[in-house]
């Protein structure tokens, strides 16, 4: 634990004392005209970005860093009857060079997201289309072993189109490093497994939370004080707040995120709280393609929808609030394009700058601070 804690301060330190230079992964599909894994500068005081290079690997369609920041790993969503897999890269903070380390069969089709623990021992991958997640032991020089544990969903949903087996679409540590929480859109549930680092079967089922029958839900977040948990919901287009306590969570309220009149799939996708707590954005694809905003009630964790703003292209997969709060930027897949809006940290309002960058198929957007350049 008191490892644990002396990498919270020192990842603390380090994007506070480099307040305003981070650098900006964007994780792309490369069955379109994405190259790889394109690596950018970012200048949180102005908005600005520098590209750096890309390393090309297939469909790196999501990402997380180590701990330390010292290793990148990356799911392959590789087409169907190509397998999926999930690889891990060196990365060196000083030049940005990107170098492969090695890529492990991820048990199952479309992996859609990763995550490592804090401790920067287990990485956890989601398979969308086996309806499994698997865990691999991350090695001394930062390359996976093979899935030391593969878990499989089974059943379906209401909703035959897209709910007729287990969909995996998220893997995420719960802060206090003891849980895994997994949502499955197939199954209108969210999986919370108990995490162990130390046996060679890290995860142990020890509850699920309900959802309501055809949601679907994807993606989510927890407030920074870890009191409250938000899951976004794809098909119904809402997001789910629970409270959250020792590995309990118990639902206060749901709230749409398209308010529009459409029996239509809403196409929700990713979810994040402002640095503060004060706010929480959401992603719709369908219809709106717009950034939903919403006020978080400080005492109750409840959210009242302030606006929305249009996304700037088509298909906003993922988007990312910077470290410093000040700017949140949008990865439109369909579109081609990473936007790049100011926020008000007052308001939580976004205004487009005016600035974006041109990639195929853009869609994960991670940050990791960058020594200042002189």
């Amino acid at each position: 634990m008191k490892h644990f804690l002396a990498i919270v301060v020192l990842l603390t330190v380090s994007f506070t004392v480099q307040a305003q230079q981070f650098y900006l992964f964007v994780g792309t599909y490369t069955t379109g005209t994405g190259k790889g894994i394109y690596l950018y500068r970012f200048d949180a005081a102005t908005g600005k970005t520098t590209p750096v290079g890309v390393t090309e690997i297939d469909n790196p369609s999501y990402l997380t860093l180590s701990p330390d920041g010292r290793y990148v790993y990356a799911v392959n969503e590789n087409p169907a009857g190509k397998g999926g897999f999930v690889s891990a890269l060196s990365f060196d903070s000083v030049s940005g060079a990107l170098t492969i380390l090695n890529k492990q069969s991820t048990e199952g089709d479309f992996p859609c997201y990763v995550a490592e623990d804090a401790m920067g021992k287990w990485v956890t991958v989601a398979n969308y289309g086996g309806g499994n997640l698997c865990a691999f032991m991350v090695a001394a020089d930062g390359s996976l072993g093979g899935a030391a544990q593969n878990i499989q969903h089974e059943g379906k949903g209401t909703n035959p189109k897209r709910q007729e087996k287990p969909h995996v679409h998220s893997t995420v540590f719960s802060p206090d490093q003891q849980y895994v929480l997994s949502a499955d859109l197939g199954l209108d549930k969210v999986f919370v497994y108990k995490f162990n680092a130390a046996h060679d079967d890290p995860l142990s089922l020890a509850s699920t939370i309900p959802f309501r029958p055809g949601s679907g839900p994807r993606h989510m977040d927890f407030s920074p004080d870890h009191h409250y948990l938000y899951v976004i919901t794809e098909l119904s287009g809402e997001v789910n707040v629970f409270s959250a306590s020792k590995g309990k969570y118990a639902p206060i309220e749901r709230v749409p995120t398209v308010i529009k009149d459409t029996s239509a799939d809403k196409g929700s996708a990713d979810i994040h709280l402002s640095p503060d707590g004060k706010f929480l954005y959401a992603s719709d694809r369908g219809v709106t393609n717009d950034i939903v905003v919403f006020e978080v009630h400080p005492g109750s964790g409840k959210l009242k929808r302030i606006g929305a703003v249009s996304c700037g292209g088509v298909t906003p997969r993922n988007f990312t609030i910077d470290p410093t709060g000040h700017f949140l930027l949008v990865a439109n897949q369909q579109s081609n394009n990473v936007v790049i809006f100011k926020r008000d940290v007052q308001t939580g309002m976004l205004t487009p700058t005016g600035d974006e960058l041109k990639m195929g198929n853009p869609v994960c957007l991670k940050w990791w601070p960058a020594p200042a350049t002189h």
